[in-house]
């Protein structure tokens, strides 16, 4: 090979490299942003956008859905946590982490001359058998009395006892057989409210106020008619008004519309929840008679009341039917009740589904938003825990894993095993960062913990942040859901082979037809 010929290829090398390590950086970068909040000890982000407004937070997830990121490494690892925050609810720094320290990983090996093909190839095997090992070492939690379900909302709540027993209270209230319901988010069921007090209660709540003061505060025995619509008469073409038979149908459709609502009023209904506007005669009309409407209602707030009063939602068009028909749409609810103070309207033991709302209170506005995570954090954790059962948490279950994954390094042809401590080392991090947080040698620990597992055979063996001693999570009460953990590990996966199979960076060229794009810095 001539020297040209020489100097043409250690170019493509460096140039593919170049790529690599930039790619590289940035997932590190990204990671670095939400590691020093792992743990019992990680501490506060403070996030400020350019008119000054802050949040502060220990959530990963929110940390980077809100940060600035516009190289498109970052922004994978970005959307990675924001399906992890989707499917599972919790997991998304483990997640990070995790996928920070294999990606380094991964280019120091390539950078000693290790195939990149090699290192992916390891990197799937390490992580199809990780995954293996954790679903393998899973406590099943089959009963909500079960003090881990407790354990499970306290560590994914960050300490705090009042949001772990109003989670754990509503879990029971709702049922295992919903937390089983893949369709069901248990998150969702949260709120948090500034002045409000701490409460569960068997019910839901829309975040709307009745339309006017003269409409009834509170019902009782109340029947619920749910309206996925306008209450409003049907529209007509302004053309068609000028003609004689355009008007004779508009007036057609206003006296219709008029014995809809009269339907509404003869079937007794005490509540009418509208998902967009409501009509002034509407009002008018159902002011009159007692009832209470609330109108541009979240769709979300309205399918929750509707499974939760057993009520059909109607199309305005549905209420051409006869009254007889119309009744098959109603639902009903114990009690429904206007709080003024929180602008609210609560509807409480409704005749459909189990429906539980937790409500978490705060004293100002500036923490309310950080409450309502912590606490849905909470609440994803325990349906994890249901659906999966769990696993000793702080970093006990990854360095078990890891030791068992290294077993399998020894069976591994060629360059292969790179790849495979690739995966070792980020399952050896997220104990690494939760001992670093709180002011410990990781090296030192990590050493200690592994040598205690082996020495006594018990994996649940990791660090008490408090003493810096080696002791079993699942007596400290420090557990995790199993499914938590998993879907973090693939998704670190996913990462770093997404990551690490790039090798070339082009920019694309303008569209002309497309607007002016924003662009952010990491």
């Amino acid at each position: 090979m001539s020297l040209k010929q020489q100097a043409s290829t250690g170019a493509e090398v460096d140039e593919r490299m170049a790529a690599l390590v930039t790619n590289a950086n940035a997932v590190r970068a990204i990671a670095s942003a939400v590691e020093g909040t792992l743990g019992p000890k990680g501490l506060d982000t403070m996030l400020v956008d350019k008119f000054g407004e802050v949040v502060i937070t220990n959530d990963g997830v929110t940390i980077l859905t809100m940060m600035e990121a516009n190289h498109p490494a970052a922004r994978m690892v970005i959307n990675v946590a924001r399906a992890q925050q989707e499917e599972i609810g919790d997991g998304t720094t483990t997640a990070t982490v995790m996928a920070g320290a294999m990606v380094g990983t991964g280019v120091e090996q390539v950078a000693r001359g290790v195939p990149v093909a090699r290192v992916i190839e390891g990197i799937r095997a390490g992580v199809k058998r990780g995954l293996e090992i954790m679903k393998q070492k899973a406590r099943p939690v089959e009963d909500l009395n079960d003090p881990l379900i407790y354990q499970v909302a306290l560590v994914a709540g960050r300490g705090h006892e009042d949001i772990a027993d109003l989670v754990v209270q509503a879990a029971r209230m709702i049922g295992r057989e919903k937390l089983l319901d893949r369709s069901f988010r248990f998150a969702d069921t949260v709120m948090a409210q500034e002045g409000a007090d701490n409460q569960v209660f068997m019910g839901v709540i829309v975040d709307k106020e009745p339309m006017n003061r003269q409409m009834p505060r509170e019902l009782a025995d109340a029947q619920v008619l749910v309206i996925d619509d306008a209450l409003e008469p049907e529209e007509i073409e302004e053309e068609a008004l000028a003609t004689e038979a355009g008007f004779a149908r508009y007036m057609e459709l206003q006296n219709q519309f008029r014995d809809n609502i009269q339907k509404i009023i003869d079937l007794k209904v005490g509540l009418v929840l509208v998902d967009r506007g409501v009509h002034d005669l509407a009002e008018e009309m159902l002011t009159d008679a007692g009832i209470m409407v609330v109108q541009r209602v979240a769709n979300k707030e309205l399918r929750r009341v509707a499974e939760h009063t057993g009520a059909r939602m109607i199309k305005r068009t549905g209420l051409k039917k006869d009254l007889e028909q119309i009744k098959h749409y109603l639902g009903r609810c114990r009690r429904v009740f206007h709080d003024e103070k929180l602008e609210q309207v609560w509807i409480q033991e409704g005749g459909g589904r189990p429906m539980a709302t937790v409500l978490v209170g705060a004293a100002t506005a500036e923490v309310v938003g950080e409450r309502e995570r912590i606490a849905r954090d909470a609440a994803s954790a325990v349906q994890a825990a249901v659906r999966g059962g769990v696993v000793p948490g702080g970093g006990a279950i990854e360095l078990a894993v890891a030791r068992e994954v290294e077993k399998t390094r020894a069976s591994m042809r060629g360059m292969t095993a790179y790849g495979v401590d690739c995966v070792i080392e980020a399952l050896k991090r997220p104990l690494a960062q939760i001992v670093a947080n709180a002011g410990f040698n990781p090296l030192e620990k990590v050493g200690d913990v592994m040598a205690a597992q082996v020495e006594t055979g018990n994996e649940a063996l990791a660090v008490d942040c408090d003493t810096g001693q080696v002791a079993d999570m699942y007596e400290l009460g420090v557990v995790d859901p199993v499914l938590v953990k998993t879907y973090a590990f693939k998704a670190a996966g996913e990462i770093a082979e997404a990551i690490l199979r790039i090798d070339t960076i082009i920019k694309k060229r303008e569209d002309k037809e497309a607007g002016p794009r924003q662009a952010t810095d990491i």
